[in-house]
């Protein structure tokens, strides 16, 4: 066991782990987070995905030891003040979910994409969201909903004069 000091969403918290615990279930037992879950344990779904310095990562996947010192944000992390980010405004205006267990993956990976091509085209979408599996294919709604987003956050970079946080 050792010490670790983890930020996630802003906060910082330390715990006495072993280093080789995957990220997930600190997030989710340790921590009590509920965004990120447990899919196919393998990295391959996308359901545990997190943000790690902006990069959508597979957090089943990723020792704890790997990420100390980084800012982790989980899918609780994305609202500000009691406000949604715009793909989670995104996803409800939207419809998306149906079973609604993937929706931490895609909401995750696509902020990622996002913050990396404000204004993707139909193949960037495809492309950057390929990792993050739907069993119910509501990839459609997936994809309406990031153009959206995409619409939502230029809408408020030129309002404020700056990039979206939230």
């Amino acid at each position: 066991m050792s010490k670790f000091t983890l930020k996630v969403n802003g906060r910082t918290h330390t715990l006495d782990i072993d280093p080789s615990t995957p990220l997930l279930y600190i997030l989710r037992n340790d921590l009590g987070l509920q965004g990120p879950r447990f899919g196919c344990g393998l990295g391959q779904c996308g359901s545990c995905t997190v943000l790690i310095k902006g990069l959508a990562v597979r957090s089943c996947v990723t020792p704890v030891s790997a990420v100390r010192g980084a800012e982790i944000t989980t899918l609780e992390g994305l609202a500000r003040d009691g406000r949604l980010h715009p793909v989670q405004q995104a996803w409800i205006d939207e419809q998306v979910p149906q079973c609604g267990f993937c929706q931490n993956g895609q909401i995750m990976t696509a902020k990622a994409l996002l913050d990396k091509h404000p204004n993707p085209t139909d193949q960037e979408i495809r492309e950057g969201m390929a990792g993050a599996l739907c069993r119910c294919m509501t990839y459609y709604r997936v994809q309406a909903a990031i153009k959206r987003a995409a619409k939502m956050m230029a809408a408020a970079r030129r309002a404020s004069g700056s990039e979206v946080i939230a």
